[in-house]
């Protein structure tokens, strides 16, 4: 039986009549009653009672029905199904990022979702946390990865506790500690991420939650010019783990005596559902790490396992 028909019959049902059914599913009235006729053609038996009431289902139909309306969602559902699948076939993914995450862990995913979407595009939009909200909010970005917290307007999930680092010249005397106290930094010339004139606000909270400030020597726009300068005895800094990876630069790394760490989301506009791509390449957020997982599952967000600690604060 055509699924279509089958809908069609379901609706005069659930209206009492073809003229209501030709309105509700856009036919003619004529075309409907032509619909019912090849229908009842095809199984053998009349399925509706018409009088100048409308129209009731006849007893025979009264017994297929549970079983009619069962085809008939299955078949919405393979339909729905179907534009899915078209959607991911291609089109373009637009993320807005920050750069640790793009240089850490798109390549990752995307490298991933390409072996199994190859004609999906990606558009990377590469800012500052105020930027890619802004671009999330606007339509601009599909989704976006931030630090957490960010604008209440936004719908968010947590992936991760990036821990922030001390970096230090290999030679500084605090790099013979395995952990650096704050205070001690307190007393070093600082080199602070400053971007669009809002200084790194992770930093400067691990200072204040310690009760003391950083002497900021030198400000700059770029994580590796805060290595190099560091590298060359400048000053030291504080970075996050994700930052430093794979790093060309000779500097010394230490935890702090007290863990921070930056916490990374992702966000999304609320109420709004995610176009059939970009859904599904949300998927392969289990690959940011260059894992590669056995089991792949669609629209769940997974989060990194975290290192338990009493002592740590979450910036």
């Amino acid at each position: 039986m055509e699924s279509e028909k089958c809908r069609v019959l379901l609706c005069a049902i659930d209206k009492g009549s073809i003229t209501a059914a030709a309105e509700t599913m856009g036919y003619t009235i004529s075309g409907v009653s032509r619909m019912m006729a090849a229908l009842e053609s095809e199984i053998g038996f009349p399925l509706l009672r018409r009088s100048r009431e409308g129209v009731v289902p006849t007893n025979e139909c009264l017994r297929l029905l549970p079983s009619l309306r069962e085809m008939v969602a299955q078949a919405e559902q393979c339909r729905q199904m179907a534009g899915e699948l078209r959607g991911v076939m291609s089109g373009t993914v637009a993320i807005g990022t920050f750069s640790s995450v793009a240089t850490h862990w798109l390549p990752h995913m995307i490298c991933a979702f390409q072996r199994d979407y190859p004609n999906i595009d990606f558009e990377i939009l590469m800012g500052d946390y105020p930027e890619i909200e802004q671009w999330i909010l606007q339509g601009r970005a599909d989704f976006g990865f931030l630090h957490l917290p960010t604008r209440p307007e936004l719908a968010v999930t947590e992936l991760a506790r990036d821990e922030l680092m001390v970096v230090l010249p290999e030679e500084h005397p605090l790099a013979r500690l395995e952990k650096v106290p704050v205070a001690a930094l307190a007393e070093q010339p600082f080199i602070l991420l400053d971007k669009a004139g809002n200084r790194d606000r992770e930093v400067m909270q691990v200072f204040e939650q310690a009760g003391t400030a950083p002497r900021v020597r030198f400000t700059t726009l770029d994580d590796c010019a805060v290595m190099s300068m560091v590298e060359h005895g400048l000053g030291v800094s504080i970075l996050p783990q994700l930052v430093l990876r794979r790093i060309p630069y000779r500097v010394a790394l230490r935890p702090l005596d007290w863990p921070a760490f930056r916490r990374i989301g992702l966000a999304t506009r609320p109420g709004e559902e995610l176009a059939p791509a970009a859904s599904r390449f949300l998927a392969y957020l289990p690959y940011r790490d260059g894992k590669a997982l056995s089991e792949k599952k669609n629209n769940v967000f997974y989060g990194c396992a975290l290192r338990k600690t009493e002592n740590y604060c979450i910036i």
